[in-house]
């Protein structure tokens, strides 16, 4: 069993969606996975997921007795991932309570992927204070790499047995002009160990919006080599090549 929170500097990154296609990529692969929204304030992963009508119980229903972690489980429509959803009645659950829940979920599954609130306030703490490991995702822009080195600073004072990071949203076309940094430089800057680069796509937009993966998104080859790198714990990256109608 292995617990990681995914978790970024800034809001807009695309946690959430690293996240939601992490989850299915390790699904998919034969893994049991089951997905907790420790982003309570927002509590956006079942919409990232496109379950948010299949969601009966959340986290808050746990807590209060009225059902069981399993009982608050909504079932991924594409793959056979769970997702423990949260609620704006879920702000006030402490760390303790939280990891309570996390550590009963990961008695069965052998990921538990935890969507940890963007920065660094008490929701931060109650996630990350839950895992075992984490995953930092940030875009190459000057303000998210800006945060990105303040949480992981900050993550270096848990006892955390690893601490990677994802770049999100590059593009080929960009770094080959000089006008963006690229995944290597990025992860050079904060001194981390890079886990996937994943390139902007348009795809994860549109289809989230139907809860599904498109198998033809340009983003597909990325997210399984995420998926390999977390499951194998390896660090073997590749870097997006510029695709043909954007050359």
């Amino acid at each position: 069993m292995r617990k990681i929170v995914i978790t970024s500097g800034k809001g807009g990154v695309g946690k959430t969606t690293i996240t939601a296609n992490l989850g299915r990529k390790l699904s998919a692969d034969g893994y049991k996975v089951v997905l907790v929204d420790g982003d309570v304030g927002l509590n956006n992963l079942d919409v990232a997921m496109g379950i948010e009508n299949r969601v009966v119980y959340d986290i808050s229903d746990v807590l209060a007795g009225r059902c069981r972690p399993f009982q608050a489980l909504a079932l991924d429509v594409e793959t056979s991932a769970r997702i423990l959803p949260s609620s704006a009645n879920s702000a006030d659950i402490s760390a303790q309570a939280f990891r309570g829940v996390v550590d009963s979920l990961a008695e069965t599954f052998d990921f538990v992927l935890i969507d940890c609130p963007a920065g660094i306030e008490h929701g931060f703490h109650r996630a990350v204070s839950s895992a075992d490991e984490a995953i930092v995702v940030t875009t190459p822009s000057a303000s998210a790499i800006r945060d990105a080195d303040k949480v992981l600073r900050l993550l270096s004072t848990y006892p955390l047995k690893d601490v990677a990071l994802v770049v999100n949203r590059t593009r080929a076309d960009l770094i080959a002009r000089g006008e963006m940094l690229s995944a290597k430089e990025t992860a050079n800057i904060l001194h981390a160990t890079l886990i996937g680069i994943i390139p902007d796509d348009d795809y994860i937009t549109v289809f989230q919006q139907l809860g599904k993966t498109a198998d033809f998104a340009p983003s597909k080859r990325a997210f399984a080599t995420l998926s390999r790198n977390v499951a194998e714990n390896t660090r073997d990256v590749e870097v997006p090549r510029r695709r043909w109608w954007r050359r």
